[in-house]
Formats: C-alpha cells, structure tokens, sequence
C-alpha cells in the first residue's frame, strides 16, 4: 500500500456516492507498501479502504482477484471482498485509475511475531492453498521465476548504485538458483506475497488476510517459502528466527501436508524467495518517483536473507 494519485476530499465524496455507504467523514493515505494508491476512508457507516490501482497492477487482471476473494470469503477466510456500488459494480475508475472500495478488516499487523502467531499464519495459509484448491481461474506469476532474469537486466549496473560489487555477485547468485530451481512441485492458487503486514492479527489469531494483488497460480511450497523469508527475520533481514519459522510450516501442515519433494525443494524455494523480493525492491529503489508518499523498503535486507540461507542449509535435516 502507498499513495501515488492524489484524491481530494470533493472527488472522493462525488464517488461515495455511486455507494450505500454513508457519507465521506474523512480520508487518510496509506504510506506503507509500495503497489497501489490506498486511503482508509471513514463514512458515517462504518471504514473502508480505497484502491487505486497503479501501474504494476494490469486492469485486465482485477477481475480475477475480486472472483477469488470472494472465492475464499464463501469458503470462511477473513479476507477483504469488494463493495459493489449501487448497481453491483466492483471495479470503478477515479482520477483516472481502476479503483475499488473494498472491506476494512479489524486486527493489527505484526512487527515481531510470536511463534503462537507465525503457526496461526502457517495454518491460515493451509487454509488458503486448501480453499482455493476448486477456484476455477488461473493467472501466471507476474512476478514468478521466469521473471527474475529480465528484472534484473532492467536493473542492470545501477545495482551498484545500492551496494558496490551487488550486480555481479546477484547474477552469480541468480545463475546458482536457478540452477537448481525444482519444478513439478504441486500447484494451485497462491497468495504470493503473505508478508506480516499482510496478515491481521487479534491476538494470537488471525482476523484478516490481505493484499491479494500478486496472487496467482504457482508452486504451493514457494508461497510457503516466500513466507518464510518474510516472518523468519526482522526487517532488515540481519537476525533469523528459525523458531518462527518452524512454527509456520507447522502451522501449515495442520492443513496441507509437505511432500518429500517440496522439503527437499525448500532451501532453493527459499533463496529464490529472497531474489525475487531483492529484484523487487531494487527495482522500487531505483524508480520509485521522489514525490511519491510511499516508504521505499531495503533491497538488501533481502540480500542479507539469501546468504542466511545458504550458511544454514536444509530446514528439514
């Protein structure tokens, strides 16, 4: 989440009223997150936020995520649906961008989780791949393995402008990983980006599930690695909390249970985790627009994960 296209308080108002919503009381941008426009919007009926969708987000694909979460909302995930407008519409346009209203969920999101909450977060992932195992659609991850080489060409030398020497030893990185990349894992539909601030929290149980904008259809066991790369360190990827960890894929296998092939996979599903989120960011670093109101997130706390990895070895031995 982030604020990239303005709303003022006038055009914000006219489109709230296309809703059964109640009237606008007031609007606030969403600094954190680097996708989208969000603004929490408070009515005289209740909060909601609004998204407008931005570049890396493709119109054409809206559909698909709104189908899914209403998908997972039936199946009983806390999950944010939609609010259709008057005449049943989900998908609007505002200041000329694709924009939706969609469900405030209540709970917070976790700087330092627990392992009581990373194995809840485990499990509400099972949940999730268990769920949408019948969702009839499919989309391709924008963001998948076969992506990472051309990103990180579009980054290019200006990697060094992040840390001197990191284009080289990334593509050596990147070259090793692939390598090794495992395919034939079983798939289905994944979140593809359940970071701790994509998971809300009430205590210890998880009330929302959130920011379904990279999800897709992918190896089952690489969400579960992209996970693990985002609860098992703290936020500048120095310190692992391989406790934390183990208590997710536990959490997991309460709902889906890992096959020999998927640990086996696991440590490279992880490092490529780290790559994918290193090329991400870099990416957001180094063209992020100055007078965006958005908080740019450290390539290299990434980079730190990988070697992290690679010294710690299997996570099922």
């Amino acid at each position: 989440m982030a604020v990239y296209t303005l709303v003022d308080a006038e055009t914000l108002g006219r489109f709230l009223e296309g809703y059964a919503v109640g009237a606008l009381v007031s609007a606030k941008g969403i600094a954190e997150g680097v996708e989208n426009t969000n603004y929490f919007v408070d009515t005289t009926q209740g909060r909601f936020i609004l998204t407008l969708y931005e570049k890396r987000v493709a119109a054409g694909d809206l559909p698909y995520f709104m189908a899914l979460l209403d998908h997972l909302a039936h199946a009983g995930l806390p999950v944010p649906r939609a609010i259709r407008d008057k005449n049943g519409v989900a998908i609007q346009e505002l200041n000329g961008r694709p924009a939706c209203l969609i469900e405030f969920l209540p709970g917070i999101s976790l700087s330092h989780p627990t392992e009581i909450q990373a194995r809840a977060a485990g499990a509400a992932l099972g949940q999730l791949h268990d769920s949408a195992s019948n969702f009839g659609q499919q989309r391709v991850n924008s963001m998948g393995v076969d992506q990472w080489r051309p990103l990180f060409e579009r980054c290019g030398r200006d990697l060094d402008a992040i840390e001197p020497g990191l284009h080289d030893a990334l593509e050596a990185e990147l070259d090793r990983v692939l390598g090794a990349w495992g395919h034939g894992l079983p798939r289905g539909t994944i979140h593809a980006d359940l970071f701790p601030d994509n998971v809300l929290m009430r205590g210890d149980a998880v009330s929302g599930l959130i920011d379904f904008y990279f999800a897709c259809t992918d190896a089952r066991a690489l969400d579960l690695a992209i996970t693990h790369s985002a609860w098992s360190f703290d936020a500048t990827g120095t310190q692992a909390n391989w406790a934390v960890g183990q208590a997710l894929i536990e959490g997991y296998g309460q709902s889906i249970a890992l096959t020999d092939d998927e640990k086996a996979a696991f440590q490279t599903l992880c490092e490529g985790a780290c790559i994918r989120f290193l090329l991400s960011r870099a990416w957001d670093w180094l063209n992020t627009p100055a007078d965006a109101l958005v908080t740019r997130k450290d390539p290299l706390a990434y980079w730190r994960r990988l070697q992290t990895y690679k010294n710690q070895g299997s996570l099922f031995a």
